[in-house]
């Protein structure tokens, strides 16, 4: 979604695109990663010092129930965290990584086919997707067939024997 197309989205909400939205905003599109509160907070604060952390969460709010942007949990890999992209990206789906917390973003037409045929199968107007999978990036993938293979390599404890 360009810059004019999210102010008029806030403006007819009756919210203003102020400076400190619009540096969220920034942050959010332009990181290339999947930022939580905090980090955000940070960020912002490099560009506006005076940024306070109340006003970054009451932004993310607001920003969410507008529309422009969707609040993650990425298959709860760090708890109750929650991060934060916007919506200006084409649908996607989060592919995560269950070990090392590694987060993909896969486009492409197999999700729009899954789409089409959901809304044909079930005469269902999606109006919102969010897909995540989760499994083992390839690094995870290698360092959990190392430690398979050297558990199964070393010898097993002797267990001492009671004495008679």
């Amino acid at each position: 979604m360009p810059v004019e197309a999210t102010k008029d989205s806030l403006r007819q909400r009756g919210v203003r695109l102020t400076r400190q939205r619009k540096i969220l905003l920034d942050l959010i599109d332009g990181s290339g990663e999947h930022l939580d509160a905090e980090q955000l907070y940070q960020l912002a604060k490099e560009k506006d010092p005076k940024l306070n952390r109340v006003t970054v969460y009451r932004t993310l709010k607001l920003l969410k129930e507008g529309g422009l942007v969707d609040e993650l949990d990425l298959m709860h890999q760090a708890g109750e965290q929650h991060y934060y992209e916007t919506r200006r990206k084409q649908e996607h789906a989060h592919v995560i990584c269950l070990s090392c917390g590694k987060v993909e973003e896969f486009f492409g037409e197999p999700l729009q086919r899954m789409r089409r045929q959901i809304e044909a199968d079930f005469g269902f107007q999606i109006v919102l997707a969010r897909t995540e999978v989760g499994g083992y990036c390839s690094h995870c993938q290698t360092m959990r067939a190392r430690e398979m293979e050297r558990a199964a390599n070393s010898p097993a404890p002797v267990k001492p024997r009671p004495a008679a």
